[in-house]
């Protein structure tokens, strides 16, 4: 079995795909007008055409659970939060340091799917190297093996 992609279910494709091109900086690979393919392994549907291939009955879909999330890294946080804020996208939360170190922010797609941007782990050494931060203290900062910030940073 081979995974091929993730599926997200939309009211407004024009206004998703301005979105996903606008902020996260997709592409289309194939356009099929109801059904199109993102690079990364997005894939845009209709609602009406999800619906129809899914259920006859509505009352079996429930499209916002919230439990699922794309995650996407970025190597210029500050830029993402500068587009977010120019294209007044609806947070999850603000941008917050997690304990070791990594920058995140969550906020909404505009049909309410969870999307979570962090800068790459990558971006996160160099600003501890930059800070004067050792090669061990930035492993013991971020709770990973030694060789990894090595392979990493070198």
């Amino acid at each position: 079995m081979k995974f091929k992609g993730t599926l997200l279910v939309v009211n407004d494709m024009k206004q998703s795909l301005q979105f996903y091109r606008q902020i996260l900086d997709l592409h289309v690979v194939m356009d099929f007008g109801a059904n199109v393919s993102l690079t990364h392994g997005i894939h845009l549907q209709t609602i009406e055409v999800w619906k129809d291939m899914v259920s006859k009955n509505d009352n079996m879909i429930q499209l916002q659970n919230y439990a699922t999330e794309l995650c996407f890294e970025t190597p210029d946080i500050d830029d993402l939060m500068i587009r977010l804020r120019h294209h007044n996208i609806p947070l999850v939360h603000p941008l917050k340091e997690q304990a070791w170190g990594q920058r995140v922010v969550r906020f909404y797609d505009p049909n309410g799917h969870i999307i979570e941007v962090s800068e790459s782990m990558r971006k996160i050494m160099k600003r501890f190297l930059s800070q004067g931060l050792s090669y061990e203290e930035i492993a013991k900062k971020m709770n990973v093996p030694l060789d990894y910030i090595k392979r990493i940073c070198e």
